[in-house]
């Protein structure tokens, strides 16, 4: 097999995250102009199809490419070359079928499953334009499940840039023509939501000749006898049911959540079908920017589960332990100014980005930037126990997190002067339950105990800090300005973050939340600390 290059697990998080960088400002280019396109409405419609996507890619996917990159990564490192070739090929087969099942529902019952799961019939055309795109990604999970087995990150981001690239392209473009034809929203909309399908097959033909030219297999210079097709499809179930499961019941969660928002909103508190769809349109914005510092965090939590399960595969579960903790510390020094952020800047930044949305979207923007926190937490929690085996565990802490939300969400939206933002409140209860419940199953995994201190205080201070100035710089710049114009709350919001950013590194750099051991696991970080000085 050709030698592809590999990385530790911080120097692969820092490549994929280089990628999330780039991916989120050309998604930034989809989202954002196709939001003011559509419209709150048009745009709650796409969010409702998505929901229905991701439960049937999830229902494909979720579990077995974590499964797949650990069970690749443990044969690697007993140098077992064979046994990974034959846990490829098994996994292939098994995403190709699950993938062109759920492709297939989805093309042929588009009106049922609008109807009968998010109780939005206009959003049928649209889950017709994913179906394809289901299958697609789960014959591209695989490859990607390979590579990171051997550590190699770098596939993956290209992948996903290309994947993001296509999008945009196809999906403006045929939002715009559609909406200047004069065709309908739910046509113009699905025409936008066909732009993921196109970008999933520019991600698969790229993963495809990067396997062919780096992981051909074809010669292996000491031959082992691999388990047999039937007992390694029997562990990548065993290891990827119980993460499907726990992920279904997320994405389930989430698609029970839009459902039951726009039902409660419509017969508990009155409010028309149109006006219901506008509300949780906007609610759909501000979960848009909501999403992304979890989008910073999901590299990292890809690049740790080969990296510990490799550790514990040579029975060093002190070194184990280690990167867990790092990495939950990492994930909190990310996750906790970008939070702070969201929060402290929800006006303006809704107001600049989405000018002519409900007025509803900065409070549900500081909501969701609270929640942000503790999603990020959660996601890199849950790595961690499916990295060390514990991926049983995660399905309790999501089970029992969706039912916080849809409790609360039954009664508070409910509540006339509540509405939509009931819908936000829930999503914070629900993470925090699960980073409770997830932070005990950690402690009780190691027997080192996590340090609270290390991965929520040290961040903490710094952000507090970070939110406190960056309040002050964008209110004191308004009064001084005297205006109110887009433009210039634009101005004064970027010079508040710059000034942000400024102060959080200088407060990271002096609170020692990121050292000078952490630098030197990412490409050049060494010399970006020397630098900093931050020895």
């Amino acid at each position: 097999m050709a030698k592809a290059k590999q990385q530790n697990y911080l120097h692969g998080a820092a490549i994929m995250t280089a990628g999330v960088i780039i991916m989120k400002i050309l998604g930034a280019l989809y989202k954002i102009p196709l939001g003011n396109m559509l419209g709150d409405d048009g745009y709650g419609l796409f969010l409702q199809a998505y929901y229905v996507y991701s439960l049937f890619l999830t229902l494909a996917t979720a579990g077995f490419p974590v499964a797949l990159s650990r069970m690749i990564s443990a044969a690697q490192t007993r140098g077992l070359q064979m046994q990974a070739r034959r846990t490829y090929r098994v996994a292939w087969w098994t995403f190709f079928v699950l993938g062109a099942v759920c492709s297939t529902v989805m093309f042929v019952f588009p009106d049922w499953l609008a109807n009968t799961l998010i109780n939005s019939p206009d959003a049928a055309f649209s889950i017709q334009a994913l179906a394809p795109a289901v299958l697609l990604c789960c014959v591209t999970a695989t490859y990607r499940g390979l590579t990171q087995g051997y550590g190699n990150m770098t596939p993956t981001t290209i992948s996903q840039i290309l994947e993001v690239l296509a999008k945009v392209a196809a999906g403006l473009a045929l939002a715009a023509y559609l909406i200047k034809a004069g065709y309908d929203k739910p046509v113009a909309v699905a025409g936008a939501i066909f732009g993921v399908t196109v970008g999933s097959l520019a991600a698969l033909l790229y993963m495809l000749i990067y396997k062919m030219r780096n992981y051909r297999f074809d010669s292996v210079a000491q031959p082992d006898v691999p388990e047999s097709a039937g007992t390694i499809f029997k562990n990548l179930l065993s290891i990827g049911i119980p993460i499907a499961l726990g992920s279904v019941a997320l994405s389930l969660i989430n698609l029970i959540d839009a459902g039951l928002c726009m039902t409660r909103l419509q017969s508990a508190v009155g409010y028309t079908y149109s006006h219901a769809k506008t509300l949780y349109g906007v609610y759909g914005k501000a979960q848009t920017l909501f999403n992304l510092p979890a989008a910073f965090i999901t590299p990292l939590t890809v690049s740790i589960v080969p990296a510990i399960s490799a550790k514990l595969v040579m029975n060093a579960r002190g070194e184990a332990g280690k990167i867990s903790e790092d990495s939950l510390r990492i994930a909190m020094a990310i996750a906790l100014p970008m939070g702070v952020g969201l929060a402290v800047l929800c006006e303006p930044i809704m107001n600049v980005i989405y000018p002519n949305a409900h007025e509803s979207g900065p409070l549900l923007l500081c909501l969701l930037g609270v929640a942000s926190v503790f999603v990020c937490f959660s996601l890199m929690s849950t790595a961690v126990l499916q990295a060390t085996g514990k991926e049983r565990l995660t399905l309790y802490s999501i089970v029992a997190g969706g039912l916080v939300k849809i409790t609360i969400n039954w009664f508070i939206v409910a509540i006339p002067s509540v509405n939509i933002y009931g819908a936000a409140i829930g999503t914070i209860c629900c993470y925090v339950t699960m980073c409770v419940l997830n932070l005990i199953f950690i402690n009780r995994s190691f027997e080192k105990g996590l340090s609270m201190k290390n991965i929520f205080v040290r961040p903490a201070v710094p952000s507090v800090i970070m939110g406190v100035i960056a309040l002050a710089v964008y209110y004191g710049g308004m009064m001084l300005l005297s205006s109110d114009s887009r433009i210039m709350m634009a101005l004064v919001m970027c010079v508040a973050i710059g000034v942000a950013v400024i102060v959080y590194a200088v407060s990271v750099i002096k609170l020692r939340v990121i050292t000078t051991e952490d630098m030197k696991l990412i490409p050049k970080g060494e010399k970006i600390a020397k630098l900093l000085h931050m020895g």
